[in-house]
């Protein structure tokens, strides 16, 4: 069974297949090892999880060899023998002389550790464009394996992981119902005395506390919480100014379980708000719901943020950034899975298993809305991560 909260998240034939799958792939490419440097891809393939990638970490994995293997600091092997399956042979960190040093280098450990490991070493796929994969890795790399051939693995395994498994949608359902409860805590404590710190410090307590059930963590990306005139604003930090009367507030945040997100976005009007704020939310529902009508296996990403933009088009609105995007694992700075995108140049093909967070948000100079939607396609349609109501919350 399942750990709840620690341990190995996932059965050992889970990641087995994951692993199959990533080796195929390979083949097709015609590459013998790949080296992957984003945690969320080290995460899908063994479970790892902590906090050890603001250092260099690299998982291996050869066509040849049965189990990834693990490269990196060695404070953090324990974590590495406790999360995950690897065995102690596959576990290859390196001392402490390495770390943010000037006159040693990890990618010198690495480069020994392959050629003592790996049966070939001629065609080695990288993440290039991988927020932990930094020119100096790459160079060093180069300059080390020169009768090696580099490939270009970006967004290789996010692909493969964009299609979830039955065992991943029930944690992505555990994130959801901690997301609701964050929602649902804002909208009680709000109020025009609170500033917009204290509120987001209520966010934060529900994310980590979690629900009876289950607990939460941090997630890949801080809550934003603007009100008044910086709402029309989507990624701004916070403040500690007060929040006022008549003023809406654009919550956005996501719980986060097993490094599993569901995001959730919401408007919250302290107040009366005005006839044309009223007017502008109905249309963002309006869209939105139109949009998820069409979720279904067999729909392009294209065709939903069309009827998106069709629908909101009749009130006089446009939205000129993307509606949505893949989400799943995540680690800072990031809970998106970089890949597919609810926009109209996207001609992905839904899939049952895929999961998107429909961001539906309007910025519009001093104001703005949102209200948006996580969701996972089935077989016949799709099933809302999160349950709080889409609609414009007033709080007189």
């Amino acid at each position: 069974m399942r750990p709840t909260g620690d341990g190995i998240p996932f059965e050992k034939a889970e990641y087995d297949r994951r692993i199959a799958l990533v080796k195929d792939e390979m083949w097709r490419r015609e590459m013998d090892t790949l080296l992957i440097s984003e945690p969320s891809n080290i995460c899908y393939l063994t479970g790892y999880e902590a906090f050890s990638f603001y250092v260099f970490q690299t998982l291996v994995i050869h066509r040849d060899i049965e189990n990834p293997i693990w490269i990196g600091r060695s404070m953090d092997a324990t974590s590495v023998r406790r999360m995950t399956y690897l065995k102690a042979d596959t576990i290859r960190p390196y001392t402490d002389d390495y770390v943010q040093s000037a006159e040693w280098d990890p990618v010198d450990f690495l480069v020994a550790q392959l050629r003592e490991v790996c049966p070939t070493l001629q065609a080695l796929g990288v993440e290039m464009g991988a927020y932990y994969y930094s020119a100096r890795t790459h160079t060093k790399l180069l300059a080390s394996l020169p009768n090696s051939r580099f490939l270009d693995a970006e967004l290789m395994v996010n692909w493969i992981r964009i299609r979830k498994s039955p065992a991943e949608i029930a944690i992505m359902r555990e994130a959801g119902a901690i997301s609701d409860a964050m929602i649902s805590d804002a909208v009680e404590a709000s109020s025009p005395n609170m500033r917009e710190c204290d509120l987001t410090a209520v966010i934060y307590n529900r994310m980590i506390a979690g629900t009876p059930e289950f607990g939460g963590v941090y997630a890949s990306s801080p809550p934003y919480v603007l009100t008044g005139s910086r709402s029309g604003e989507p990624h701004a930090p916070w403040s500690d100014r007060k929040i006022g009367t008549d003023t809406p507030i654009n919550v956005e945040t996501s719980a986060c379980r097993r490094r599993y997100h569901a995001p959730l976005s919401r408007t919250i009007f302290l107040g009366s708000p005005p006839d044309s704020y009223v007017r502008l939310a109905d249309a963002v529902v309006e869209g939105i719901e139109a949009a998820l009508e069409r979720v279904r296996p067999g729909v392009t990403c294209a065709e939903i943020e069309r009827t998106w933009r069709e629908t909101i088009a009749r009130h006089g609105l446009n939205k000129e950034s993307r509606l949505g995007y893949s989400i799943g694992i995540g680690f800072p700075p990031s809970w998106g899975e970089r890949t597919a995108s609810l926009r109209s140049s996207d001609q992905t093909v839904l899939e049952a298993g895929m999961a998107f967070h429909m961001m539906p948000g309007l910025w519009l100079g001093d104001t703005g809305v949102t209200i948006t939607q996580s969701f996972v396609v089935t077989e016949s349609g799709r099933e809302d991560l999160t349950k709080f109501p889409r609609r414009l919350i007033v709080k007189a």
